[in-house]
């Protein structure tokens, strides 16, 4: 379902994207209201769920060394059950910072983030003796990143006359 916006609300929610920390006042100067009704807008954004949560990006590289790894998942068995079992067990592994549902030739996606490349390897060997479900996995290292960008093209998406 989604909710009418007009191009204020739009330019809100592009400016804090580019720019969680940003002032109150510096919003309203960037989407040109007075402070106030900018104020106004972004509570509203944030009480009808627009805005979900504020982050921080981190540089990991900068932490600890760690390999990005991208694991397409097809199920043996394709009942509710399953799904739920298999969503119920990755959600408690916090090296999986991802999981899409998809539709198509694969059931998952998954983006995991292990210390290392033999990490990842203990890792799928806990899931698969875990019984969940995993009939084929196919695993794609991450060896650069060219492009990760957290923000959405709004502007883009929005419905024509929103823009």
């Amino acid at each position: 379902m989604s909710v009418k916006l007009d191009p204020i609300d739009l330019r809100i929610l592009a400016e804090i994207q580019r720019d969680g920390r940003i002032t109150k006042l510096a919003l309203a100067e960037r989407v040109g209201l007075s402070p106030t009704p900018c104020w106004t807008r972004l509570h509203r954004l944030q009480q009808e769920g627009i805005i979900t949560g504020y982050h921080a990006r981190i540089a990991l590289r900068r932490i600890a060394p760690f390999a990005m790894v991208f694991v397409e998942i097809t199920l043996g068995a394709h009942r509710q059950a399953d799904f739920d079992r298999f969503e119920r067990a990755v959600k408690a592994v916090p090296e999986v910072v991802g999981c899409w549902s998809l539709g198509g030739g694969i059931d998952y996606l998954l983006k995991i983030v292990a210390r290392d490349i033999d990490g990842y390897q203990r890792l799928i060997d806990r899931l698969l003796e875990s019984e969940i479900g995993i009939d084929r996995y196919f695993t794609y290292i991450v060896t650069r990143t060219v492009k990760d960008d957290v923000a959405v093209p709004i502007e883009v998406l929005a419905e024509p006359g929103q823009a």
